[in-house]
């Protein structure tokens, strides 16, 4: 099995294996201050990848790992693998987001200090037993504080509501124009909370390509980036509410939703509406970081997750927060996906022991 290295910044007392997520599932076998994480398995509700994990994961318990640690999912089959060791070992169970900054302070070379993580992706779960998509996470490798997170809205259909975006774009316009939605999130239907940025990115997606579905995940949101690409910014981008509820910060997008149709009504040419829309989600992390950071007093800020992939979004907000004074980190040898979840649970459950 062919593994990629990646040394540690701290030295674990006790050898880990990491089993990862359920989709771009890599598995992370951790000893002293090395880690090694193996090849992808793209989804593991496909039995051919699933075969694949589970042999790569056993050839790993060979090596008598101290600790097992997985995903706080209980619905990925990485989690119900490493739950079936329950007689040999008492898994450790990680917050998918947490797992996501820690992966990239590893590879970044930073030792157990406080950071600023912003985790954006589709969807983990999170410790409220909510889906979680778009965190602000104040933490080290052993704790995490969410402090700040995109305001959330039922996901009406569940998983459906990935490949059918239209349904995700109605809960923002507060199911005006669907009152099926509507009366399913009511009842309480198959309608899960979540604060997915990757799942707004499917609805402004959807709105700006007049596309209700997709064939396969962030289809639509690729899409809108090859098109803001080609566009100019009209302005620092629309508006957006940044609330303080309780002891968090909460991000209200809702005006993005009143301008945009605006715009487009207006002759406005599609890619430039695009790409305002991403100046826009970098503004959201800037500003948050600020709030933050007078909070926190911690100036790193570490940005994770598939939505990070839109190389448009990550340097938009690079360059924001390099200009308030910011030191940035991104991955350098992972994928910001789920392939560096693995690294994540490995070094926190290390930590922790």
């Amino acid at each position: 099995m062919k593994t990629v290295k990646i040394k540690l910044p701290v030295k674990l007392k006790k050898t880990v294996l990491a089993l990862g997520p359920q989709t771009k599932n890599t598995i992370c076998f951790a000893k002293g201050s090395n880690a090694y994480v193996s090849p992808v398995h793209a989804e593991l509700s496909s039995p051919k990848d699933l075969l694949a994990f589970e042999k790569d994961a056993k050839c790993f318990l060979k090596k008598h790992p101290k600790i097992i640690t997985c995903d706080l999912h209980p619905e990925y089959q990485s989690t119900k693998f490493a739950l079936s060791l329950y007689g040999s070992y008492k898994p450790v169970l990680i917050q998918h987001h947490h797992a996501h900054i820690a992966a990239c302070m590893a590879e970044n070379g930073l030792k157990d200090q406080k950071v600023i993580g912003v985790a954006f992706d589709g969807t983990g779960l999170g410790s409220d037993n909510n889906i979680w998509g778009a965190e602000f996470l104040v933490c080290n490798y052993k704790t995490f504080v969410r402090q700040a997170h995109l305001k959330e809205i039922p996901l009406v259909g569940g998983e459906r509501a990935v490949l059918e975006p239209w349904r995700v774009l109605a809960a923002w316009f507060d199911f005006n124009k669907s009152q099926a939605l509507r009366k399913i999130y009511q009842a309480g239907i198959n309608s899960p909370l979540a604060s997915s940025m990757g799942r707004l990115f499917d609805a402004v997606a959807s709105l700006i390509l007049n596309k209700k579905k997709a064939s396969f995940e962030a289809e639509l949101p690729i899409a809108l980036e090859k098109l803001a690409e080609k566009g100019k910014l009209l302005s620092s981008g629309y508006r957006f509410n940044l609330k303080k509820y309780k002891d968090n910060y909460i991000i209200d997008p809702s005006g993005i939703f009143k301008q945009i149709p605006k715009d487009l009504k207006s002759g406005i040419l599609r890619k430039d509406v695009a790409l305002n829309f991403h100046r826009s989600v970098a503004s959201m992390i800037a500003q948050t970081c600020l709030v933050l950071r007078r909070r926190n007093k911690t100036k790193k800020v570490v940005l994770s997750g598939g939505v990070f992939q839109n190389r448009l979004l990550l340097n938009f907000s690079s360059d924001l927060l390099n200009e308030e004074g910011f030191e940035v980190f991104t991955h350098q040898k992972l994928s910001c996906n789920d392939s560096c979840v693995s690294l994540g649970e490995a070094i926190i459950a290390g930590l922790r022991s």
